[in-house]
């Protein structure tokens, strides 16, 4: 007898723990119903610096550049890229450095014309240059309370901006004009350039997007001739692709380049005059002897044929 009361006891205790776990169950739930479910905290990161790239003036080395690549891709001399980023070896920059590719007057004057530049990434850190413009003179301050919205219109603008409001319509700064005056004097310049064939020879290859200048078949030893009075600015083997390569610079924003030579017969520095004999035509990082002639105007390949008289 009493051991069918204690295997009674055994059966119940056992039917009532599933109905205590569901009840704890039913009790943790309701309690989670009170406390706040837990929020994760999410930081916005700051606006990525604008790199010097995007920034006029500037240039971020990338894998495979050289110093020399870099001044004939924006029509400078490497010697003045050394000296405007205090380079003790040319040879020696670096990916993601930061590197002035146009002169500092230059950055100057687009200054004083309002430009804005922000933070600027330099190859120390990070500078931060404000170039906004000053904010316009004679502008009353308001002391009473806000006037009324009203929607806008060009009869509304004008309205405001009449000299009984006591608003003076913005002036413009009198820098505003000054690239334009520039654009003029360097359009007169490219124009005074006198041009000529760097060679004599058939044009093998054309000009187009793949292809930055013009093909010139010759004989090897062939003379290459100056194609507008300059001054070198390059003349070595320094870039890939361009073998034995002369460059000159005929005015600010126009330069000539000579690739593929035999010889070379001038010296960085030296002035040349319109038909001197500059090189001798060779296959120097070609697959044939030939003259690979650019005109690049603000460091951009142009179609020589449009310069170059017919022929």
């Amino acid at each position: 007898m009493q051991y069918r009361k204690e295997l009674n006891a055994m059966i119940m205790k056992t039917l009532r723990l599933p109905a205590i776990v569901v009840l704890a169950g039913m009790l943790t739930a309701c309690a989670s119903t009170h406390n706040a479910a837990p929020v994760a905290e999410r930081r916005i990161s700051a606006a990525p610096v604008k790199t010097a790239a995007e920034s006029s003036g500037y240039y971020t080395v990338k894998k495979g550049d050289t110093l020399y690549r870099i001044a004939l891709d924006f029509g400078q001399s490497y010697r003045e890229l050394v000296a405007w980023n205090n380079l003790a070896d040319p040879n020696d920059i670096k990916v993601d450095q930061v590197l002035r590719v146009a002169p500092p007057d230059a950055s100057s004057k687009r200054a004083a014309s309002g430009a804005q530049i922000g933070a600027v990434a330099t190859s120390s850190g990070v500078e931060t240059r404000s170039l906004s413009a000053p904010p316009p003179a004679n502008v009353p301050t308001k002391n009473g309370p806000h006037g009324e919205k009203r929607p806008y219109s060009d009869s509304t603008l004008a309205e405001l901006q009449k000299p009984d409001n006591g608003i003076a319509p913005p002036t413009r700064p009198a820098s505003a004009v000054e690239p334009t005056a520039d654009k003029a004097d360097s359009n007169a310049a490219e124009d005074a350039v006198a041009w000529t064939w760097p060679a004599e020879g058939k044009v093998v290859a054309s000009f187009d997007e793949g292809r930055k200048g013009i093909d010139i078949a010759g004989k090897s030893g062939q003379p290459v001739l100056a194609a507008g009075a300059g001054k070198v600015m390059y003349a070595g083997s320094g870039i890939r692709g361009y073998g034995n390569l002369v460059i000159v610079k005929h005015t600010g924003s126009l330069l000539s380049a000579y690739a593929h030579n035999k010889t070379i017969l001038v010296k960085e520095g030296q002035n040349v005059t319109k038909g001197q004999k500059i090189a001798e035509m060779g296959d120097s990082d070609a697959d044939s002897v030939k003259l690979h002639f650019e005109i690049r105007q603000q460091g951009k390949p142009v179609d020589p044929t449009k310069f170059l008289p017919s022929r």
